[in-house]
């Protein structure tokens, strides 16, 4: 009978590195990356007197227990900084037929005041707008804020939720457009 023939012995620890990573094209990644579908949702807060709202793709629940969520928001941008020095915010997810609030709250340097005119919102207990006609919105307490490349992660625990209109799908990005699912 033949002795059963040895294995090397198994690697302990992360392999040895082998140099730095290439760098991978962005513009690249930015095309492949569009073919993620993705819920888009339009955060909202206060600052001061002033409604402050935009379009958002890069978020997610974290946890059940407690109930906690996340935002990617651009970390230079204003719906950052004013989320994180009001330390709660509002997540309304979008139905298929808001295309056009994903598009009225995604433009780049829209004025500050005024961003609201024209609809009928109600309030979390915070304050922060919740948008007609979603499909949802959850009211969050931030917790923790990290810096993530060019953007800040917003992490909170929700402390209010509700369900608005379920008949009509969500909207989504998909190929760098704006649809509904069919």
């Amino acid at each position: 009978m033949a002795a059963p023939a040895s294995l090397p012995p198994e690697p302990v620890g992360p392999p040895e590195p082998v140099g730095p990573p290439e760098p991978v094209d962005q513009d690249e990644y930015r095309r492949l990356s569009d073919l993620l579908a993705v819920g888009l949702a339009v955060v909202t807060t206060r600052q001061g007197p002033h409604d402050l709202a935009v379009t958002v793709d890069s978020y997610l629940d974290l946890s059940y227990d407690p109930p906690t969520m996340l935002v990617a928001l651009y970390g230079m941008s204003r719906a950052a900084e004013a989320v994180e020095e009001a330390g709660h915010c509002c997540l309304t997810l979008l139905t298929a037929d808001q295309q056009e609030l994903a598009d009225r709250f995604g433009t780049p340097g829209a004025p500050l005041q005024g961003m609201l005119n024209g609809l009928e919102v109600s309030r979390t207990a915070a304050g922060d707008a919740i948008l007609p006609g979603g499909l949802a919105h959850f009211a969050l307490r931030v917790d923790q804020a990290v810096d993530a490349a060019t953007h800040r992660l917003l992490i909170g625990q929700v402390v209010e939720m509700g369900e608005g209109r379920l008949d009509i799908g969500p909207a989504v990005r998909f190929a760098g457009e704006k649809r509904g699912l069919a």
